[in-house]
């Protein structure tokens, strides 16, 4: 197989119909260290949306408990990716992740915000330092992909095209980014994790490549100090330059999915679908909508 072969399979589907066939070759084969870290910084941003992060403060699971969270979030998404929308284990990861929100007051727009930094910012990602930029098929299916996921989730008004998703984003910022002070400490906390998988000293240099990766948007929403020139080009240069060694590598012949990534650290012994996550307290209802596996089988 070349290098574009893949490319070249995905051109010949049908992004409507084969959206999750298209999004799952480029989320497995293509470009999933890249999607991992875009779908990472696509979470962070909502931090910066005092709702979102005070929230996410008073909850304290990514403060108290940064790795399991981040470890629950990853593996949900990862199973509806790998498993489909429609198998047993997708709808447990969907009823898991309704559960969760459900336990919240958390608004319709918040939600679809948070929806369309998954699909925005792999996109952005993509464009600056991926081994090639997403065709329009793949915009296409990645944006039905997550319409699909937030029809499961309840949300109502979803975006249709990638370029509904992005001009909800881009508004939705510039109209509510801003400081608080549980979301500083659910940002700082999400860079303490993030320097915690490295070695002890390689951690400070952790934390400085991730706020090299801050736009202004977000520094100044969290009050960080703007990274200087040398800080900034030496990351930007270092993800271009591995963009280039990639491209000359070999296509993948097999599927990389999140549950794989070295950063899940807190199942060493495997885990069940239905286990992950917070649970709400007893006599909250599940699922904000129903999920049908098979006809006549509830998912409740």
């Amino acid at each position: 197989m070349k290098r574009y072969d893949r490319l070249k399979e995905i051109q010949r589907l049908d992004p409507e119909r084969d959206f999750l066939r298209i999004y799952r070759i480029t989320a497995t084969y293509e470009f999933p260290w890249d999607i991992t870290r875009a779908l990472e910084l696509a979470l962070y941003r909502t931090y910066a949306v005092p709702g979102i992060g005070r929230l996410l403060a008073q909850t304290a699971e990514l403060t108290d408990r940064s790795q399991k969270r981040y470890d629950d979030t990853a593996l949900l998404l990862d199973t509806v990716l790998e498993h489909g929308f429609d198998s047993d284990s997708g709808c447990t990861a969907l009823r898991r992740i309704n559960q969760m929100h459900r336990s919240y007051d958390i608004t319709n727009d918040d939600m679809r915000y948070v929806l369309c930094t998954f699909v925005v910012t792999p996109k952005r990602w993509l464009d600056s330092y991926g081994w090639r930029r997403l065709s329009d098929h793949e915009l296409r299916a990645c944006a039905a992909y997550y319409r699909t996921l937030g029809a499961h989730m309840g949300i109502k008004e979803l975006p249709r095209t990638y370029e509904d998703f992005e001009r909800t984003l881009d508004t939705y910022e510039a109209e509510h980014f801003g400081w608080d002070e549980g979301g500083r400490r659910v940002s700082d906390a999400t860079l303490d994790l993030m320097g915690s998988w490295y070695p002890g000293p390689l951690a400070p240099v952790a934390r400085k490549v991730a706020l090299a990766l801050l736009d202004d948007s977000l520094l100044r929403a969290f009050r960080y100090e703007r990274p200087g020139p040398v800080a900034r080009g030496f990351t930007h240069g270092a993800l271009r330059l591995r963009a280039r060694a990639v491209r000359l590598l070999p296509p993948r012949s097999t599927p990389h999915y999140a549950r794989q990534n070295p950063e899940i650290k807190g199942y060493p012994d495997g885990y069940e679908v239905s286990a992950l996550g917070t649970f709400p307290v007893p006599g909250v209802r599940g699922c904000p909508v129903p999920h049908h596996r098979r006809p006549g089988t509830p998912v409740e």
